[in-house]
């Protein structure tokens, strides 16, 4: 697809994270030439301006001589090529090469063609430069894994080849590229920027709809499987709180219920109420996708974003303005917003999954095993689905407000989005296994039920689920089945199409 950094909307940036084929549009190119000879013409005319002929950072006074300046350009991709840790996901690269198109196709840069397409090369060939994923404190842009993005260019570091991991150099003899030679301006609108934060930010966002998605389907399944009260769904009751999230998410559970025989069977029965992690799921499952929906707007608007310093105006008599785009603030509190949202779908889901296995509180068998004692049933995978709860609540706490101080003082304030949004994607991953636990207990529940049957929506995840675990007639090696429904929360598969943030 051709794509205009002026108008990127949340479903094409989905597009684009699962893969789909994008360059810049023709216009975008043109604005990038006007740009690049921006800086051509403030270069021939002799104006000491940042980041085009002097030093960086704390050394931003120090004017650099004309015939030093490629040398200024090759030394700070190399100095700032400092990560550690390991290396970013393949997709998160590509995402993060994207982004890096879509604010460079701004034009407020300064960048030549021939750096985009440079980077538009690793794209087609599917060659995804290798980016530690340790470095980054979120301000003066990303600027060590940007700088790893570049030097890959350039020929330094490595460069995996649609799965070979190869020598960067070598890499781009394979391409038929030269290494990379930049030109003023162009190291620092490389690696000033907040691609790297925003591409894992989108990601663990992404990875979140789909886990929200699956947390709904396993949510409305264990409230058939406790025979539950549908009436804390009933939209009187969400239209007078007024919380959109709560109002979509109560939908999303009648509709998923509607037909269930399960339900029907118990309209009469005495129960006045049910625990909170069934009855208030559209308030708190509303609260986290009002949070989510939140995010997803801040991250929108940050892929397009120009977020390197300084800035050209090229329509503006060559006006350059250094500023503090490349701060990543918006895009950490996005991610600790991601954060807590997840975390608290995966709590609310553990309690439910710990009122199935309760005998006291469910009505079904302990552990949900006919033969208790000789098994163990779900035992021990209610307590897999504690332990990651709990590890959330840990990394819950968020990355945001932490500030080190780097560049001798200079940068004195920092965001740590990085950090926030690498921890977003993790709490994703563990709340995909809580969800795990809970279909699979949802499932056992809604088959003690048998011969009446759940509703004809929730029936079809029931029938998704045994896919991958089959009915429990006695104790077997649980971990594989976990690990394979878990896959199946994080690709989609599970509770696809139930509720998504657009």
């Amino acid at each position: 697809m051709k794509l205009d950094p002026r108008d990127i909307s949340l479903d094409t940036l989905r597009e684009l994270w699962s893969g789909a084929e994008a360059s810049l549009d023709e216009a975008a190119m043109s604005r990038i030439a006007a740009a690049a000879a921006s800086v051509e013409r403030i270069v021939a005319g002799g104006e000491t301006v940042y980041g085009i002929n002097t030093g960086f950072g704390l050394l931003a006074n120090t004017r650099i001589p004309a015939d030093r300046l490629a040398e200024l350009q090759t030394n700070l991709i190399l100095s700032h090529s400092a990560g550690l840790g390991e290396p970013l996901p393949r997709h998160v690269v590509r995402l993060m090469i994207i982004l890096k198109l879509l604010g460079l196709g701004r034009g407020f840069s300064g960048v030549r063609p021939a750096v985009i397409h440079a980077l538009q090369r690793l794209l087609d060939a599917n060659a995804m430069p290798v980016i530690p994923s340790q470095g980054s404190v979120g301000a003066s842009g990303d600027l060590a894994p940007l700088a790893h993005l570049v030097a890959a260019l350039m020929g330094y570091g490595r460069i995996d080849c649609a799965g070979e991991i190869i020598g960067a150099a070598a890499a781009l003899e394979r391409l038929e590229l030269e290494p990379l030679q930049l030109g003023p301006k162009e190291g620092l609108a490389l690696i000033n920027g907040t691609q790297a934060s925003t591409a894992l930010a989108l990601d663990a966002l992404f990875l979140g709809e789909r886990v929200f998605a699956a947390a709904i389907a396993s949510g409305a399944m264990s409230v058939d499987a406790l025979k539950g009260s549908v009436k804390p769904f009933d939209p009187r009751i969400s239209d007078l709180r007024g919380q959109p999230g709560q109002i979509r998410v109560a939908a999303a559970i009648r509709g998923l219920l509607e037909g269930s025989e399960i339900l029907t069977s118990h309209v009469a029965c005495d129960r006045v109420q049910d625990p909170y992690s069934f009855r208030c799921q559209p308030q708190v499952m509303g609260a986290s996708l009002d949070l989510l929906q939140n995010a997803a707007r801040t991250l929108t608007i940050e892929a397009s974003a120009v977020t390197d310093n300084p800035i050209l105006f090229p329509d503006d008599g060559d006006t350059v303005i250094s500023g503090g785009n490349f701060h990543a603030q918006p895009v950490a509190f996005a991610a600790d917003i991601i954060t807590i949202a997840l975390c608290e779908v995966g709590s609310i889901a553990e309690r439910r999954i710990s009122v199935l296995v309760d005998p006291k509180m469910s009505g079904l068998p302990a552990f949900l095993t006919r033969d208790s004692g000789v098994n163990s049933g779900l035992m021990i995978p209610q307590v897999t689905a504690a332990a990651l709860v709990s590890e959330n609540k840990s990394l819950a706490f968020p990355a945001s407000v932490d500030s080190i101080p780097t560049s001798a003082g200079q940068e004195d304030h920092v965001s740590m989005a990085p950090i926030a949004a690498r921890k977003a994607t993790q709490v994703a991953r563990n709340a995909a296994g809580v969800i795990a636990v809970e279909l699979m207990a949802a499932a056992e529940g809604i088959d003690y039920h048998a011969p009446l049957k759940t509703s004809p929506r929730l029936a079809a995840i029931h029938a998704s689920i045994r896919a991958h675990s089959p009915e429990f007639t006695a104790d077997r090696y649980w971990a594989d089945e976990m690990s394979a429904l878990q896959a199946a929360v994080l690709d989609g598969t599970t509770g696809a199409e139930v509720l998504a943030l657009s």
